[in-house]
């Protein structure tokens, strides 16, 4: 597999089939755990590494496991992986695991898991399948974080709130306050802000894909309008 290949695999799972705005999965963790950066940032990561690391096991052993039993056994070795990434959570960032609680676990149900390792892991070779499931993680993370961003802006006027959560006490100073002495919007850090959120996420991705197609078809009408020769 080249390079180029692998950049296909990249776009493809961070902006072409982005799992947030485009197949619109994942949504309970979507609107429930990006009320910050940090939180969105923190379960996409360790989504990523869940889906890069199951891609990666499953791969080796697709034509070993029937057909009849493939989905119980993906999801066990997703189980093993997820318990792995939430003990080491709980050791070494307490505070985060203690935030982002029940979604930890909850990755082992997240639709978007088990459907890349049904839709790729299990028809391709071990590296694709990792960097398949990890690019895909890190267009979720890449959803989290930015609608994680508007919604800590708009709600509490700052970004990077809680950051010494994952990092330590000395990470506090990293926390911007765009806007100081600032009240606080309170449907942003609500359930709706999230729905408004990600529906702007949504219009502004379907923009930019309207713009670069029209941007394209322009482009090749010119091409083919230089390609035809002047009548005399």
């Amino acid at each position: 597999m080249n390079l180029k290949e692998y950049k296909d695999i990249f776009h493809n799972g961070v902006w072409k089939q982005n799992t947030g705005v485009v197949q619109l999965l994942g949504m309970c963790p979507i609107l429930a755990v990006s009320s910050s950066v940090v939180n969105g940032v923190s379960l996409g990561l360790a989504t990523a590494v869940v889906m890069a690391l199951s891609g990666a096991a499953v791969a080796p052993i697709r034509t070993f496991v029937p057909n009849e039993i493939r989905i119980p056994v993906f999801i066990l070795i997703i189980a093993v992986l997820v318990t792995m990434v939430q003990y080491l959570m709980n050791a070494y960032m307490y505070g985060l695991y203690v935030v982002l609680g029940i979604f930890i676990p909850l990755i082992v149900t997240n639709c978007i898991v088990l459907a890349r390792i049904e839709a790729f892991a299990s028809k391709n070779p071990a590296a694709q399948s990792a960097w398949d499931g990890f690019s895909m993680g890190l267009g979720l993370t890449a959803v989290l974080a930015v609608l994680g961003g508007i919604r800590e802006l708009f709600g509490h006027g700052t970004l990077l709130s809680g950051i010494d959560l994952a990092l330590g006490e000395g990470a506090k100073n990293w926390v911007l306050h765009v806007v100081p002495n600032y009240n606080g919007f309170l449907l942003a850090i609500l359930p709706p802000g999230a729905f408004i959120g990600l529906g702007l996420l949504i219009a502004g991705k379907n923009y930019l894909n309207l713009r670069a197609e029209l941007k394209l078809k322009s482009g090749t009408n010119v091409a083919s309008l230089k390609a035809v020769p002047a009548s005399h």
